[in-house]
C-alpha cells in the first residue's frame, strides 16, 4: 500500500468498498472504468505524439530549404577557376562549411527520429504488456480448482488466463529485442533504458508472484506433493511412491503443461533481462541447471521431509536414505513427463533429471546447514565435545560423499558410459551437498583442520609398523634401458610402503573435496590439508635422513640402505605430485587462485602447477642426499686408496728390458696390493646403491661417482709428479682397467666417464720421438 498514491487508493475505495465487491461485480466495474482511461491516455498520447511530429516535420521543411539552396548554388557554381580565383574560393566554401553543417543536422535528424521511433515502439509494448499484466492479476486463479465450480468455468477462465500470460511474456520478449539492439547501437539511450527497465520491473514484481501462485494452486489440485512414506497396504502393492504427474487427468495434464510451459519462459526472460542489465550479452560460463517450475515440486516436499529430518539429527543415514528414496522414486515420472515440457519451451541444454536431482541436493544442503552442521560447529568449539564431534562430522562427511555419487548415478541412469565414471564434471558438478562449505569458509577451515588431524592419525598408525620403511627388493639385473625411466609404480622406484601409505592418505583427502562445486573452495581445502600434510611428512623424512648415521667411517651398509629408500620414498612422491598437478582438476584450480590474486613469487618459474613447492623443496631433498652418498663412497675410496696414490715406488721401479716382456705379460691380470680393497669396497657399495636405488637416481649416482673418482686419481698423480717406468706404466693401466671394470654392469663403454684417465694413459705410451 506504501507504493500506491493518494489518487490509486480513492479510485480502489471507490469501487471496492468491501471484499464482497471483490468477488462480485469488481470484474466488470474495474474493466469499464480502466478501458475508458487508456483509451483517455491513449488519444492524449497521441495528441503529444501529433504535436512533437508537427515540430519534428517543420525541422525537416527547413531542412528542405537548406538542401534546395545547397542544390541551386552547386547549379550556379562555376568549376573553372577565373584567373582571380573567385569560382575556387566559393566551392571551397561549399565543401569546408556548408556541407559538414548540412551533414551534421541531417545525422541529428536522423537521431531524433530513431530514438522517436524506438520509444513510441517501448510505449505501445509496455502499454500493452500493463494491458496483459492487469488481465492476469484480475483474475483470481487461486479459486479456480475449488469443487464448487464447474468444470466448464475452469477451463475457459484457465484458458483466457493463460493466453494473457504468453501475450505479456511475448511482449516482455519484444520489449528485452529492443533494450538489447539499444544497448548495443544506441548505449546513449541510457535514460529511455532506464525508464522502461523501471516499468518492466514493476510489472514483473507484481506478475511473478500470481504466476506462482496459480501454479502452486494447481500442484495441490494435482495432490502433489504426495506422500514420502507408503501406509502398509500401500507398500505391499507398490515398491515405489505414487507420482501424481503421471496420474494425472488429460485436462489436469492439460493445464499443468500450461502453466510449466509459462513458468520456464518466465525463467528464460528474467535470465535474459539479468544478463543484459549486468552488461553480459556473451554465454554464461556457466549454465544454470535450477529450474523454477521443478523447485516448485521440491518445496512443498521439502517441508514435509524435513519434519522427519529433525528427528534422525543424530542418525543421519536415515536422512540421506530417505532423500535418495524420494529423488529415485519420483526421478522417472519427473523426466518422462516434464522432458517434453522442457523441449517444448526450447531451453537448450537444460535437463528435467539434472534440475530435479539438483532442487533435492540444494533442499538436503539447506537443512543440513541449518540443522547439523551449525549444531558441530558450535559443538567443535567446546574442548571435551571435540573429539565426539570429530567423529560425527566424519561420520557425516562419509555420508555426503556417498550420497552425492548415488545421486550422481540416477543422472547417468540412462548413460552407461558416464555411470561407470566416477568423476563430476560439466553440469553434474553442481548437484552436491558440499556445496554449503562453499559460502562458509569457517566451517571448511574446521573440516579442513578435522581431515588432517584424521589423516595424522592414520599416518601415525602406520609409522608405527615395523616394515613401514622396507622395501621388499625384487631387483632387476642386466643393463639399464631407458623403458625402465617411464614406469610409475612403486615397485618401479623401490620406495617403501610407508611412501604409498602416504600417498593414498592424501588421495582421500583429495576425494573427500572432489564434488565441491567452486573450484576455489576446493583449491583452499587441498592446501589446508594436503598442502601441511606434505610438509609434515618431509620433516619425518628429514628426521629419518638424519638417523641414518651415514658417513665415510662407517663400513656398514645399513645407513647407505636406509638413505637409498628415503631417496626412493622422496622421488616416487615426487613423480605422483606431478602427475597430480598435470591433471585438469588441479590446473583449473591452479587458475582459480591465481584469479583470485593470490601472490606468486617471481622465482617460480613454472606457475601453472598446483603443488609447485612441494616439488621443488622434494627435488632438493633427493638431490642433497644424493650426493652424501656419492660423497662417503668416494670419502671411503680415497681413504682406503691413499696408500696407493702416495706410494711411487709402484710406478717408478725400474726392470731390465730382458723380463720386460715377461712382466708385462703377468701384470695384465694383476691389480696393486694397496688399490684391490678400494675397488673391493666400491663394488660392494655400487651393488647395494644398485640394488636399493631406484633407476633414475642410481644413473645419476654411478656417473657422479665415477666422475669424482676420474678427477681424484688423475689429479693425485699429477700432483705426485711420479716418474713412470715402463714397468709403473703397465700396472697403472691394469689398475685403472679394474676401475673401469667395476662400472662395467652400468654401462656399454664405462671408460667413456673417465676422460682424464684415459688422457694420462695415452701420454704414458707415446714414444720419445712422439713426446
Amino acid at each position: 500500500m506504501s507504493d500506491l498514491t493518494a489518487q490509486h487508493i480513492g479510485f480502489l475505495d471507490q469501487h471496492l468498498g468491501t471484499k464482497r465487491d471483490l468477488f462480485h461485480q469488481s470484474t466488470r466495474v474495474l474493466y469499464s472504468s480502466l478501458t475508458q482511461q487508456c483509451s483517455q491516455l491513449e488519444s492524449h498520447i497521441q495528441n503529444l505524439l501529433t504535436k512533437r511530429a508537427v515540430s519534428w516535420i517543420s525541422r525537416s521543411f527547413k531542412a528542405k530549404s537548406s538542401l534546395q539552396q545547397l542544390t541551386f548554388n552547386l547549379q550556379n557554381l562555376s568549376l573553372r577557376t577565373s584567373p582571380h580565383g573567385i569560382g575556387s574560393k566559393r566551392f571551397q566554401r561549399v565543401l569546408n562549411e556548408e556541407l559538414p553543417r548540412l551533414a551534421k543536422e541531417l545525422n541529428r535528424i536522423e537521431s531524433v527520429r530513431s530514438y522517436l521511433q524506438a520509444a513510441v515502439q517501448l510505449e505501445a509494448l509496455v502499454g500493452d504488456l500493463e494491458d496483459a499484466a492487469l488481465f492476469v492479476m484480475a483474475c483470481h486463479t487461486g479459486n479456480m480448482f475449488s469443487v464448487k465450480l464447474s468444470i466448464s468455468s475452469i477451463s475457459a477462465d484457465t484458458a483466457r488466463k493463460h493466453d494473457k500470460l504468453l501475450q505479456a511474456i511475448k511482449y516482455m520478449n519484444d520489449i528485452e529485442e529492443l533494450l538489447i539492439t539499444a544497448v548495443k547501437f544506441h548505449p546513449q539511450w541510457h535514460c529511455l533504458l532506464r525508464s522502461v527497465d523501471i516499468r518492466v520491473d514493476k510489472i514483473v514484481a507484481a506478475l511473478r508472484p500470481q504466476v506462482f501462485a496459480d501454479h502452486r494452486a494447481l500442484l495441490a489440485s494435482l495432490g502433489w506433493p504426495p506422500k514420502l512414506i507408503p501406509s502398509k497396504n500401500e507398500s505391499e502393492q507398490t515398491t515405489g511412491l505414487p507420482n501424481p504427474l503421471v496420474l494425472m487427468q488429460e485436462d489436469k495434464r492439460r493445464n499443468y503443461s500450461q502453466s510449466f510451459i509459462a513458468l520456464c519462459a518466465l525463467q528464460h526472460l528474467q535470465n535474459r533481462r539479468e544478463e543484459r542489465q549486468l552488461n553480459n550479452l556473451m554465454k554464461r560460463e556457466k549454465q544454470n541447471i535450477q529450474l523454477w517450475a521443478i523447485d516448485e515440486l521440491v518445496s512443498p516436499i521439502a517441508s514435509r521431509m524435513e519434519y522427519h529430518f529433525a528427528k534422525w539429527t543424530e542418525q543421519p543415514e536415515y536422512i540421506f536414505a530417505l532423500a535418495y528414496k524420494v529423488t529415485k522414486d519420483f526421478i522417472t515420472g519427473v523426466d518422462d513427463v516434464l522432458q517434453p515440457l522442457i523441449d517444448k519451451a526450447r531451453l537448450i541444454s537444460f535437463s528435467a533429471k539434472e534440475a530435479w536431482v539438483s532442487a533435492m541436493v540444494r533442499m538436503l544442503s539447506g537443512f543440513l546447514g541449518k540443522k547439523v552442521f551449525s549444531f558441530l560447529a558450535e559443538r567443535y568449539k567446546v574442548k571435551h565435545l571435540k573429539p565426539e564431534t570429530l567423529s560425527s562430522w566424519l561420520h557425516l562427511i562419509d555420508l555426503i560423499i556417498a550420497f552425492d555419487k548415488r545421486m550422481q548415478s540416477l543422472v547417468n541412469l540412462d548413460t552407461c558410459f558416464l555411470a561407470e565414471s566416477e568423476s563430476f564434471e560439466g553440469l553434474s558438478s553442481g548437484m552436491s551437498v558440499l556445496s554449503i562449505f562453499c559460502d562458509r569458509h569457517d566451517w571448511l577451515k574446521i573440516w579442513a583442520k578435522i581431515e588432517f588431524k584424521n589423516a595424522w592419525k592414520k599416518l601415525s598408525a602406520e609409522l608405527k609398523e615395523e616394515k613401514a620403511w622396507v622395501f621388499s627388493n625384487k631387483g632387476k639385473s642386466g643393463v639399464d634401458t631407458d623403458q625402465e625411466y617411464l614406469l610409475s609404480t612403486i615397485e618401479d622406484h623401490k620406495a617403501p610402503p610407508i611412501a604409498e601409505s602416504f600417498l593414498k592418505i592424501i588421495w582421500e583427502m583429495i576425494e573427500h573435496c572432489q564434488t565441491m562445486p567452486s573450484i576455489l573452495s576446493r583449491a583452499q581445502f587441498i592446501r589446508s590439508t594436503t598442502g601441511r600434510f606434505l610438509w609434515y611428512f618431509f620433516k619425518i623424512l628429514l628426521l629419518q635422513f638424519k638417523g641414518t648415521e651415514l658417513c665415510p667411517d662407517n663400513s656398514d651398509d645399513v645407513a647407505i640402505v636406509r638413505a637409498c629408500r628415503l631417496i626412493n620414498a622422496a622421488r616416487y612422491i615426487w613423480v605422483k605430485l606431478q602427475e597430480w598437478s598435470d591433471t585438469v582438476d588441479f590446473l583449473e584450480m591452479k587458475i582459480a587462485e591465481n584469479d583470485s590474486g593470490k601472490c606468486i613469487p617471481d622465482d617460480i618459474m613454472d606457475k601453472g602447477c598446483f603443488y609447485d613447492e612441494e616439488i621443488r623443496s622434494l627435488s632438493e631433498m633427493e638431490t642433497n642426499w644424493l650426493m652424501d652418498i656419492i660423497v662417503v663412497v668416494l670419502r671411503q675410496f680415497e681413504m682406503l686408496s691413499w696408500e696407493y696414490v702416495q706410494n711411487k715406488d709402484n710406478f717408478e721401479e725400474d726392470q731390465d728390458d730382458t723380463n720386460l716382456v715377461i712382466v708385462e705379460e703377468a701384470v695384465d691380470l694383476v691389480v696393486s696390493i694397496d688399490f684391490v680393497e678400494a675397488l673391493d669396497i666400491l663394488k660392494s657399495r655400487l651393488n647395494i646403491v644398485k640394488i636399493n636405488l631406484n633407476t633414475k637416481d642410481f644413473l645419476d649416482l654411478w656417473r657422479s661417482i665415477a666422475e669424482g673418482l676420474d678427477h681424484y686419481i688423475s689429479g693425485s698423480m699429477v700432483r705426485s709428479e711420479i716418474r713412470f717406468s715402463k714397468m709403473g706404466i703397465n700396472q697403472f693401466e691394469a689398475d685403472m682397467q679394474a676401475l673401469i671394470f667395476i662400472f662395467q654392469p652400468y654401462c656399454a663403454r664405462p671408460q667413456a666417464f673417465f676422460p682424464c684417465i684415459n688422457e694420462i694413459l695415452k701420454l704414458l705410451k707415446l714414444k720419445k720421438q712422439e713426446v
